[in-house]
């Protein structure tokens, strides 16, 4: 399984998003320039954060995004569905109905009627993802990160750098 790059991009500038002021807004190509990476693409990743109602967006030349909603109320599992969309990962398409051994022997009707253990499988290890990530809130992530993983001097310019680009 691989979640696409978006989810990584989203994740590592709805952070910073936190930190806006509630009418303020910043650009995709300034996150872009930011982060080091693709404008495009995370222009795309942006449209799909809006679809989803994570971020908003401001039209013209001072448009920009900004959280739609408050940082804990968005899970790190809204952001994957927001990106990847709400297919289950695991799809079964019951293969195990087509075994040879099982119409030579006369059980198809049997293994029809029960569910297929694999995919209950996958579908719970889905189920435990869903939940784990359901738990791990925007403002979460901000806080470790602002807390424990960056230097005061970190904190000082990520702050710095969102006053001044942010609209």
């Amino acid at each position: 399984m691989k979640f696409s790059i978006g989810i990584e991009y989203a994740l590592h500038c709805l952070l910073y998003m936190v930190d806006l002021n509630e009418n303020k807004s910043i650009r995709v190509r300034d996150f872009a320039e930011f982060q080091g990476i693709s404008e495009s693409y995370l222009s795309k990743t942006f449209t799909q954060l809006s679809k989803a109602g994570i971020v908003l967006s401001s039209p013209g030349i001072k448009g920009g995004y900004r959280l739609a909603k408050s940082p804990q109320s968005i899970s790190f599992w809204d952001i994957v569905e927001a990106i990847e969309g709400k297919d289950p990962l695991f799809q079964c398409h019951e293969i195990r109905l087509s075994n040879s051994t099982l119409k030579e022997i006369g059980v198809l009707q049997k293994a029809d009627k029960s569910p297929c253990l694999i995919s209950g499988v996958m579908h719970q290890g889905e189920k435990e993802m869903k939940k784990f990530l359901s738990k791990k809130t925007l403002r979460w992530l901000h806080d470790e990160v602002f807390n424990h993983a960056f230097t005061k001097e970190q904190q000082k310019l990520t702050i710095q750098w969102l006053v001044h680009h942010s609209w």
